[in-house]
């Protein structure tokens, strides 16, 4: 059993975004001189998306949708 092409593109999107927000903290952290707490808005918002891909990865692979390495338990 492979995982579904949807869910990787899923899990391939979730880290695109993740990796977007930590780019627009960095941004606003520089842009704003560190003065600010949008680039701390936008870090809380990174956890939280990791967390929440995290949490979907777990269960993924405890009910049998993402089978990691192919390899089925």
């Amino acid at each position: 059993m492979q995982t579904a092409l949807w869910v990787k593109l899923v899990i391939v999107v979730a880290l695109l975004a993740i990796v977007f927000s930590l780019g627009v903290a960095l941004w606003r952290l520089v842009s704003d001189r560190g003065d600010s707490e949008r680039a701390v808005k936008a870090l809380s918002f990174r956890i939280g998306l990791s967390i929440v891909l995290f949490v979907l990865l777990l269960l993924g692979m405890l009910s049998g949708v993402v089978v990691p390495h192919g390899v089925v338990p």
